[in-house]
């Protein structure tokens, strides 16, 4: 495990560098937890794929859901705090499961990671912050500093806003050389794999990532060491031969499959994913809706919470980075990739693989304040249904990390982790960025 730090450690370390960084901040959370609360009249989608219950009411004992129904069936507890939601929708609290802390969203990596490199913990926990006031209750970091283990426990102390994370810490791989040593583990043996594979669960991480260009052996060799310890492998993955590779070493989770990058998988791959019910995280958005996105509105590039969060100094850095972003080394394929996307994208759907919610946040101009419902509206502009791709955010991806008896769908004895957005999703899925109340463990944020 990290060792403890100070108190105060992540202000001092701000103070030294001349940050005012807001991430810093204490939670400030709008209610407390131990009470009891009631959401009352809006429409309800309870992360199952049914129909929604209108003017409904949702009934919070603590940390925990203890009714749900028509709000003239429900009866509410004398004392209870209660919210309206009228003319509004409930839905659970978004599940993320290909998050970067580490990055918020500047144009070029090889120049951020020396800024990255001077404030780890206070930029993952801005990073934390705009997830949670997003929607985003439960997330998956996938490739971080060590640091990530600090932020993680500090968000669920409560000395943090943030979702419920579950984080891998660095990457495994045998290529990389273009990142920092610092969140990755490269090595050049199934043996070194392995080991670099008890030595993370050692640290505490929550799960593994697999970085590409491992073999085989590699990935078996990764798999084994993690699934005797209880901990599911994650794949960053592309081309067809390596994904075949990771099916046959029993990795759990593939990571970025049909974002674009190839053309169209063979369709005996896809039916072999979709039968062995290997859930698939596509993140499709991050280059292929954000760039045209970015092209037709620049003016995103502004976000005012980037502006509230960042110190004027970074702001102002942020928006030099964006200068002339189609020249950027992120974006050099991203034509081809859009292209591709056009038939990659929709292959896993299409196929009936287990489809869950991740967005890559954090890479560049793929903001945390706005990844998330971008990356579900690029899963219904693929094909699936409004109310799919909603149960996937929420319900299959709980289901994945194995948190479906808690999280994932708004019922009885579930923990209260529960969205509130202006509008009905079922008719614009777009409405999903405009979430005006999140209660993560029965507190009430935003």
């Amino acid at each position: 495990m990290q060792k403890p730090r100070p108190p105060g450690a992540l202000a001092a370390v701000a103070l030294i560098l001349g940050l005012a960084l807001p991430g810093l901040a204490s939670p400030h959370p709008a209610g407390a937890q131990g009470g009891t609360m009631a959401l009352v009249g809006g429409m309800l989608l309870d992360g199952y794929e049914t129909p929604p219950i209108h003017h409904a009411a949702v009934v919070i004992e603590g940390n925990r859901i203890v009714a749900v129904g028509p709000a003239t069936e429900v009866e509410i507890p004398a004392g209870a705090e209660i919210i309206s939601t009228e003319g509004m929708t409930m839905l659970p609290g978004l599940v993320d499961l290909h998050v970067h802390l580490m990055i918020l969203g500047h144009g070029e990596y090889s120049e951020w990671w020396p800024i990255l490199d001077k404030a780890r913990e206070e930029m993952m926990a801005i990073s934390a912050k705009q997830l949670l006031l997003a929607g985003v209750t439960t997330a998956v970091d996938l490739g971080a500093p060590m640091e990530i283990l600090n932020v993680r426990d500090d968000i669920n102390e409560g000395r943090l806003q943030g979702p419920r994370m579950l984080v891998s810490g660095p990457w495994i791989t045998r290529a990389g050389r273009q990142w920092p040593d610092w969140f990755q583990r490269r090595i050049a043996s199934p043996e070194e794999a392995a080991e670099q594979t008890d030595d993370l669960i050692g640290a505490g991480v929550d799960v593994i990532k697999i970085w590409a260009g491992m073999t085989e052996d590699d990935m078996r060799a990764v798999v084994e060491a993690a699934h005797r310890r209880g901990v599911e492998v994650h794949t960053h993955l592309y081309a067809p031969e390596d994904m075949w590779a990771a099916i046959r070493a029993g990795t759990d989770v593939i990571q970025h499959a049909g974002s674009g990058g190839n053309p169209p998988y063979g369709e005996d791959l896809i039916a072999e994913v979709a039968h062995r019910g290997i859930p698939v995280v596509q993140t499709i958005a991050h280059r292929i809706w954000v760039y045209p996105a970015t092209l037709e509105f620049p003016e995103r590039l502004q976000d005012r919470r980037l502006k509230e969060d960042l110190p004027p100094d970074l702001y102002r850095e942020f928006q030099r980075s964006f200068e002339d972003f189609h020249r950027n080394s992120y974006f050099r394929t991203t034509p081809r990739q859009i292209r591709n996307s056009e038939i990659a994208a929709r292959q896993f759907i299409e196929g009936g693989a287990v489809i869950a919610m991740g967005t890559d946040s954090g890479s560049p101009m793929n903001f945390h304040t706005e990844a998330a419902w971008r990356e579900i509206s690029a899963l219904v502009d693929s094909g699936m249904t409004p109310l799919a791709a909603i149960s996937a955010s929420t319900k299959t991806g709980a289901e994945v990390i194995g948190r479906g008896r808690d999280l994932g769908t708004i019922e009885p004895g579930k923990l209260a982790d529960i969205i509130v957005v202006e509008g009905n999703p079922l008719f614009d899925i777009n409405v999903l960025g405009y979430v005006r109340m999140v209660v993560k463990d029965g507190v009430r944020y935003k």
